[in-house]
């Protein structure tokens, strides 16, 4: 993989997995939309908290920041964060 051909798959666990306890639990499941494509973000239960962080503010900048990337690239992705 070329420099710069990272997906948005990629810097999503990348992010989450800098943020949790245990990031081996972590999984990122790509699901394309007819408009955008969906990242659904799955943690261990004891880990939900520090990916949505207070009042949502963590789950919030991560979103942020991967819709930016996806501009970039021209691309629209959206993030559910799965229990």
């Amino acid at each position: 993989m070329a420099e710069g051909e990272h997906s948005m798959k990629e810097l999503l666990l990348y992010i989450a997995k800098n943020l949790v306890e245990n990031p081996e639990a972590v999984t990122v499941t790509e699901v394309p939309g007819d408009q955008e494509t969906t990242l659904e973000l799955r943690v261990a239960p004891d880990d939900m908290g520090k990916v949505i962080g207070r009042q949502g503010r963590i789950a919030k900048e991560i979103r942020t920041l991967v819709r930016s990337y996806a501009q970039r690239t021209g691309q629209k992705v959206s993030i559910d964060i799965v229990d």
